[in-house]
């Protein structure tokens, strides 16, 4: 058995959800440095046409949330590409709000795009690689689907990252058998958009480095390699598994 190289996606076609920015974005780079033919989906129209551009790739404009646009989408891609091998379902947003403020609404909506919609892209994607016999579904949990951050609060965005993990693992014992892995990954404070958001408020960003071992943010590059590694034979006995890249902030 040779085990070099590891990680090569030659012929490969992935999605990546959320693609125009941040881990997204760097994920489909590190996807087509290993071989992969990756398709952006995102709901903002302009920053997916500037990232596909950039990154030559294919990019779908979709609303995540509305199931019968993950359906198309999944048609789409298997119309031009004839299959989907990989999809990083990593598209999500945060709210910190106090949770006696917390609206319906804004419950509602964390729930649906970092929950539901990961549900409609396993559904959909899933189907695909089953009728194939292979693939590999990686989702996007987070730390906060393991532990409680402090000090901001963010009940909906905890919760939904923890009902991923579990449904990575529900999906993980229905599909092993079938030839589709399922996987998640729980980053921990990473140098994203969203991230430097919270930085702006000096106290949290205060703690998160205190409570953080390495004393540092982590790059979107440190959480892309983990994602190839899923995409990849390299992982090939790694179904239901959460793996948490967090520079040790739940190592406490």
């Amino acid at each position: 058995m040779s085990y070099s190289p590891l990680t090569p996606l030659d012929g490969r076609i992935a999605v990546v959800t959320g693609g125009a920015r941040g881990i997204g974005f760097e994920t489909v780079k590190a996807l087509k440095e290993n071989g992969a033919t990756v398709v952006i989906a995102d709901v903002n129209k302009e920053a997916g046409t500037k990232a596909a551009g950039a990154l030559g790739t294919d990019f779908f404009q979709v609303d995540l949330t509305q199931p019968s646009q993950v359906k198309g989408l999944a048609a789409e891609v298997r119309s031009k590409h004839g299959r989907i091998d990989i999809a990083f379902n990593n598209a999500g947003i945060a709210v910190n709000v106090p949770s006696e403020e917390c609206s319906d609404e804004d419950w509602q909506r964390v729930i649906n795009i970092n929950l539901n919609a990961v549900f409609y892209c396993c559904r959909e994607f899933g189907k695909a690689m089953l009728e194939q016999g292979k693939g590999s579904i990686i989702n996007m949990a987070s730390m906060s689907g393991i532990i409680s951050n402090t000090p901001q609060p963010q009940a909906a965005y905890n919760a939904s990252k923890a009902g991923v993990i579990l449904l990575t693992k529900s999906l993980a014992g229905e599909w092993a058998k079938r030839g589709v892995r399922v996987n998640s990954i729980s980053p921990g404070y990473i140098g994203t958009e969203m991230t430097k958001l919270g930085m702006s408020t000096s106290d949290w960003y205060r703690d998160w480095l205190q409570f953080t071992p390495m004393g540092r943010l982590g790059e979107p590059r440190e959480v892309a390699s983990v994602v190839v590694f899923l995409a990849s034979d390299a992982s090939s006995y790694f179904t239901g598994s959460n793996l948490v890249v967090d520079g040790g902030y739940t190592s406490w």
